[in-house]
């Protein structure tokens, strides 16, 4: 645990985390779930979504976050194939908001909003368009530990992934 006996945040993208992309098609597993999968036809991308990843998240003490183009969506469409509850989600803000010198200095989006959420708190970011760019800007402008793990988005999360996740968390503890 962390201050105020709050876990660190989880912020956790989903394409290219939990929906692995950029391979051939049929180097992907389909992983059926049992749940009625309405979405599965309209996406069918969210087979590629392997539920073992549920149970491996809620093993990791943090607050898991949504921080995905995919809003409210991860919920009614990706945390039932994970067996997770709805999770809390980042609000983005209006593209013409975003920052061009930020852009232009190659900091990713979703990096000041991110550390905004956080208030303060120790958090991983779990994404596959993390960069050094944004690991600098973290470091110099939020007051807490945190991980911006970057993920191969064409695997999706790994053994590896979860081992540095959960190694950087137990440094916290």
């Amino acid at each position: 645990m962390t201050g105020a006996g709050r876990p660190p945040l989880l912020f956790l993208d989903v394409d290219g985390p939990l929906i692995p992309f950029g391979a051939a098609p049929e180097e992907y597993r389909v992983h059926p779930t049992g749940v009625a999968e309405p979405d599965a036809r309209a996406n069918p991308l969210l087979a590629r979504i392997d539920p073992g990843h549920g149970p491996r998240l809620a093993a990791l003490g943090c607050e898991v976050v949504w921080a995905t183009t995919w809003m409210a969506d991860a919920n009614a469409c990706v945390a039932p194939r994970l067996g997770l509850p709805p999770l809390p989600v980042v609000a983005w803000p209006e593209p013409s908001a975003l920052d061009e010198q930020d852009q232009r200095a190659g900091l990713h989006w979703k990096t000041r909003t991110l550390v905004e959420r956080a208030a303060g708190r120790p958090f991983v970011w779990v994404d596959d368009e993390v960069t050094d760019a944004d690991r600098a800007w973290v470091g110099s402008h939020h007051p807490a530990d945190a991980l911006l793990h970057r993920v191969d988005p064409r695997r999706g999360l790994t053994d590896g992934d979860y081992g540095a996740i959960g190694s950087w968390l137990a440094g916290l503890r």
